[in-house]
Parts: structure tokens; sequence; C-alpha cells
């Protein structure tokens, strides 16, 4: 046999504790299967079968020079896959394959202890950055793994059974879970989220900053929530939540563009309707805006701009969940004039591009009489027009407005938008395409409203002089219903069919909207527990004016009691175990005994004991040195015996009384408690009816 696999067979794990270091491996890879690319994890899980059929087959392990290629091949396929060492998801995924080629090497529990270190780095790589409530259970149900794996190691041969290393890694957690509640209330947040880290850039389904024929088709076949609110007073009417997204001002005979370079002096508004405050908990979408009802009063915080077409644009894409308060008027009045910028900047049409359109703008122009009369001609002739709402239009040529007023009149709210604002634009009248969202399905259960990606919607806006900026909204003339049930309802697909009748049952609509509570209730309460949230506890707590000096004396308090606790438990586990009441009277008569003579030795037996005590000659344990071969008897002398307990228990302690009862030294004559036969006569000394010396 070789020198490595010798060295290996002496120093090889047993079978039982590899068993539970490769499922902590295990776990630790199933977390990131949906983070990591597919290859990745696949390589681990080969590794732990690898490493596994070593063990079973006692086989040598790979050498040196092959663990170190190995190891060199995953860190370039790593590379080549994400360029970069640094990152969350890089370092997980290189963190993954060299704990895997470790596993190749693991003879020790030193080895061991390390795979299940790297397991745990890679389960705290996963909640960094998936933190919904659906995983947290996988979280826990790992580290009690890794941690019961970590029992199972310290056990001499690993012997320790499954249920018994699941309780004390149980235990150990339970203890963890005070200190744990302390820092998460007390211990004073940065800004953001203790746990915040550069997200993904994983593409997240939202609006655009542009709209052409079929892009709001595609986020209406999207059940995802896009954001939640939570109104705190006045709630609007369904048809009056009109959500403001990008405003797009900018067309080239197909696409609507937002120009962010673009921008002209914002009209004074007038507020013509009762503010309505509410809190927006937004979605990830990768983008720069924020969504607010229409109109919003001011920008929720210095790092958001409100912008001369009244959008909320940050400073930073949203690449984590956001929340966030507003308050926003339903109506508005412009004061100013419209500028001449402005104005220019609002009615421009490409040239030479549909032309159909044009004629028609001009001449409904010739019309009318204003600017209103002129959107509800307009209106009319969306209205009676033949037109109809779909999911499902057909594609538009280069001319699209043309195409759709004329030809296939079938489309949804981006196309009536686009066309309603190039009429109004040829007809020389200020307008834009709004986008954003509309409506949204109330949680009964977490007083909330959810707007879904189905919920997005265009609109347009036009300039009436007297008034500004006015909402209009073809959509709602030629599909009123539109604006009262979920645009999915339009849709002919047979999974969205399917998902209409699941929704329209009850019993699943409840479900939906309990998790969907509690996971609203998990991102606000616990991953949006900032510092505004601490200063808020210990205010419901009864502490005038907050600090964060006052969280600093909370956490010192809590810790203290904590502490307090653990010493109490502690101390109760390693308390030395007074015995039972044969071993108290025993260790009662050896004191007793220790008065008169040398003291007994820890090594030295009660027979070994009455010997040397006989040896001595001593008169004062003359009359003592029976019991300690009474006590013999009942310990070690079988059931027999047991009928004697009582007598034994009440001779030592009547010999402890009469000294204190005379204060004098016991003397060989009193060598009997009151109603015992003496100790030198003692039936103890001969063994019970039936039973052979």
């Amino acid at each position: 046999m070789s020198r490595v696999a010798t060295i290996a067979s002496q120093t090889r794990l047993p079978r039982r504790a590899l068993l539970w270091v490769l499922a902590c491996a295990v776990g630790a890879v199933a977390l990131h299967i949906d983070r990591l690319p597919a290859w990745i994890s696949l390589v681990a899980l080969a590794f732990v079968v690898w490493r596994y059929a070593l063990q079973m087959r006692e086989v040598s392990f790979p050498n040196t020079w092959l663990r170190s290629a190995l190891a060199i091949a995953l860190l370039a396929a790593v590379i080549a896959q994400f360029h970069a060492f640094g990152g969350l998801v890089a370092g997980s995924a290189m963190l993954m394959c060299m704990s895997a080629v470790k596993l190749l090497e693991t003879h020790t529990r030193r080895d061991a202890l390390v795979i299940v270190a790297c397991s745990l780095f890679l389960m705290l790589a996963a909640c960094l950055d998936r933190q919904s409530l659906i995983r947290v259970p996988l979280y826990v149900a790992a580290t009690w793994l890794a941690c019961a794996t970590l029992g199972v190691l310290s056990a001499p041969h690993a012997n320790l059974p499954p249920t018994r290393a699941f309780a004390i890694a149980a235990r150990g957690l339970a203890f963890g879970l005070p200190v744990t509640a302390l820092l998460f209330l007390f211990f004073p947040r940065i800004h953001g989220q203790l746990w915040a880290l550069p997200s993904s850039t994983t593409a997240v389904t939202g609006l655009s900053d542009e709209m052409s024929p079929g892009a709001i088709s595609q986020l209406s076949e999207s059940d995802e929530p896009a954001f939640r609110v939570r109104f705190l007073g006045q709630t609007p009417a369904p048809q009056d939540m009109y959500w403001r997204g990008p405003v797009l001002h900018t067309f080239d005979g197909y696409t609507w563009r937002r120009d962010p370079m673009v921008s002209y002096r914002q009209a004074k508004l007038e507020f013509l309707s009762a503010p309505i405050a509410y809190r927006i908990t937004l979605e990830p979408h990768q983008r720069n805006w924020w969504f607010s009802l229409d109109t919003a009063s001011a920008a929720p915080n210095s790092s958001v701009l409100l912008t001369f077409d009244s959008q909320l644009i940050a400073l930073q894409p949203v690449t984590q969940v956001i929340s966030y308060e507003l308050t926003s008027h339903v109506a508005t009045r412009s004061i100013d004039e419209l500028s001449f910028n402005a104005r220019r900047y609002d009615t421009q049409l490409p040239r030479n591009r549909n032309p159909r359109s044009i004629a028609l703008a001009q001449s409904l122009r010739a019309k009318v009489n204003g600017t209103p009369d002129l959107v509800k001609r307009t209106l009319e002739y969306f209205r009676s027009g033949g037109f109809e709402y779909t999911l499902m239009p057909p594609k538009l040529d280069m001319d699209s407005i043309d195409d759709f007023l004329f030809n296939s009149k079938r489309g949804f709210c981006g196309h009536f938008a686009s066309a309603f604002v190039a009429l109004m634009r040829a007809a020389g009248v200020p307008a834009r395409v709004v986008t954003g969202y509309q409506g949204g399905e109330w949680n009964p259960v977490g007083g909330y409203y959810i707007v879904r990606q189905s919920d997005a919607h265009a609109w347009a806006e036009v300039w009436i002089d007297g008034r500004g900026w006015q909402r209009v909204d073809p959509t709602a003339v030629v599909a009123p219903e539109r604006l009262l049930r979920a645009a999915s309802a339009f849709s002919a697909s047979d999974e969205q069919v399917s998902s209409q009748m699941l929704a329209s049952l009850d019993f699943f609509s409840r479900l939906r909207m309990r998790w969907d509570a509690a996971n609203t209730w998990w991102r606000d309460r616990v991953l949006d527990f900032n510092l505004n949230s601490q200063l808020g506890l210990l205010e419901v707590l009864g502490v005038r004016s907050p600090s964060v000096r006052h969280l600093g004396w909370a956490l010192a308090a809590g810790l203290s009691v904590w502490l307090a606790w653990l010493a109490i438990q502690f101390g109760r586990n390693f308390k030395p175990q007074r015995g039972d009441s044969i071993a108290q009277s025993y260790q009662r008569l050896c004191r007793e005994l220790s008065r008169y003579a040398q003291p007994r030795a820890a090594d030295e037996g009660p027979q070994d004991y009455a010997r040397r005590l006989q040896r001595d000659a001593n008169e004062s344990t003359a009359a003592l040195r029976p019991l300690l071969l009474q006590y013999a008897q009942l310990r070690f002398g079988g059931p027999a015996y047991a009928q004697l307990r009582s007598e034994f228990i009440l001779q030592t302690r009547w010999w402890r009384l009469r000294r204190w009862r005379n204060n004098a030294r016991v003397t060989p004559q009193a060598t009997s408690a009151p109603g015992f036969p003496p100790v030198s006569q003692s039936y103890f000394l001969r063994p019970p009816a039936g039973r052979a010396d």
C-alpha cells in the first residue's frame, strides 16, 4: 500500500462524521442554486459525490498535483464567468468551488471543521443576497444542520445520535436568540439596511423610458408586484389612482422616448383637491424613477428630484426594495402660462411621417373652437370609430399612428395614448405621453393596495390655457372597464385564462393575500427596520425624545440581563450533583469519622476505609466503623438489602444529632439509636433472610 493510502487509512474520518459534513456542504450549495450559474452548483455536488465514493471504496485520495490543477481550472472558469474576483455573487462562486476542492483533501476533524466553516460563510452570502420570507425556513434549516454537524464532530468517535445532535444544536441556537433580538432592536443602525450590499444588476420587469407598440403588453402579462401602497388617511377613488412614472416627450414616428437632457421651467401649480398622504414600498426595477400618485406636491427626500414634468427621479437606480412617504393632489391647475420652449418642445412631430393622421388632426381642429372642444371631438372619434382594446394587437408599420388609426384599430393603452398625443400635436396643442400604472388590488389582510406589473398603463396630458396640464385617458373611452379591473382580463392566452380562474376562487385569493401581507410585514418590520424604527420603538417603551445614546443604554441593559440568565443556566448545568440519600448519609458518616481519624482518601472505598480505621485502633471510631460495611452492603449488595435503606440513614443521622446535643466526643458505649439494636450487633452485618453470605 502506498504512503498516501496508509496515512489516509490512519486519519480517515468516521463514516458517520463524513456524512454529516457532506450533508452540510449540500445544504449550503442548495441555497445558491437560484443565485449562481448552474454549472457551479453541479460541479460542487459532483465533488461531494466524489468524496463520498472515496470514503466508501477506501481508495487513495487525489494527489496534490491533481487537486492543484482542479483548483486552478475552477478559478479560471469563475473568472471567465464573472470577469472579476470581488462582488457577492463572484465571491460566493469562488468560495463554493474552492471548498469543493477542499473536500478531496478532507482527512481529519480539522479539515471537516474547515468545510463546515465554508458552508456557514456560503449561507451568510445567500442571506445577504436573498432576504425574502419564503427563504427564511431554508436558512434556519441549513444553519441548524451546520450546528448539528459541529456537535457531531466534537463528540468522541462521532457517535452522537442524530436526535441528540439536533437537540444540542437547537439548544445552542436558542441561547443565541435573545442576544440576536437585542442587537437587531437596539444596535444603532447605519443608513439603510444593516446588511445592505451592492445588489445584483439582473434586470427586473418594469416600465422603460421609451414606449413602442408591444412594450406595455409585455408588462400586462406579468403578475409580479411593482409596488405596494398604504394610504395614511383619505383613499382616492379607483378611477383617480394614476401612478405617475416616466413622461415621454420625444417621438420619431414609431417610438416615444424620455430625453433626460431636455428641461424647461415648470409652471406653478395650484392644488384644487385635498392632500392625500400615502406610503409606497417600491420593488427594485434597476431604473432611477420612483412612482407617485398623480401629482406629488414635493419630493420625498433630498436624493430624489421632482422634475419639471412632475416625475420623481432618484440619483441612484432602484436596486433594492425602498419605502417612502408622499403627499399628492389628484386635481391641480397651473397658474403660469406655458413657456415658449415648452410649447415648442411638446408640439414637435417628425417630418414626412404619419401624413394621414396629421390631416385628420387638422380637419378636427378646423371644426372646433378651442382646445377643450378639440379634446372632446378627438375622444368621440375614438369612441365611435370602431376601435377595440386588446393585448394582442397586430404589428404596425413604421407609420404606426396611421396604421393604427386607419387600418388595425386594435390595441391597448400605449396605442391609444400614442395616437391621441400625436393628433393633439398635429393640431398644434402641446401634449405628452405619461407612463406608469393605474389602479391596484386591495389586500384586506394587510390593509394596502398591490399595484402589479399587469396594471401598467399609459395616458396623455394636454395643455389647456387657464388650466395647465390636464390628464386625458383615451383608453377610458374605448374600454372604461379597463380602469376598474385588471388588464389581464382582456388577454386571450390559455395561461392567463387559467390564472384568472384560479384567482377567482375565494380560497386561493385569500391565501395569496395572506401570503402577500406576511411578506409585506416581513419587509416593513424586519428588512426595513432602520434607525427611525429603533427610535420609534423606544418611544413606545416610554422613552421621551429618544436618541442613539438611549439605544446604547437599552442594548447594555439587555446584554446584562442576557449574561445573567446565561450564568444561571450554566450554573445549574455545572452544579455538583449531591447524589441520592444513601450517598448523602455516607458523606455525613465520612465527615463524622474525619473528626477522630485521618479523612478518607478520594480513591478509598468504604471497606478499605473501615480496615484502615481498624488498624488505627481508635476508640472514637470503633462504633462507627460497622456503618461503613453497612453502606457497602447497601450500595453494592443488590436489591436484597434495599429494605435496610431507611435504617442506615437514621443511624447516621442519630450519631450526628447525639454529638450536637452532648457537645462531646462519641464513645463506644453510645452504640445505638433509640429503638435500634446496637451497631455492633446490628442485622446490617447479616444478610437478609433467604440470601447467602
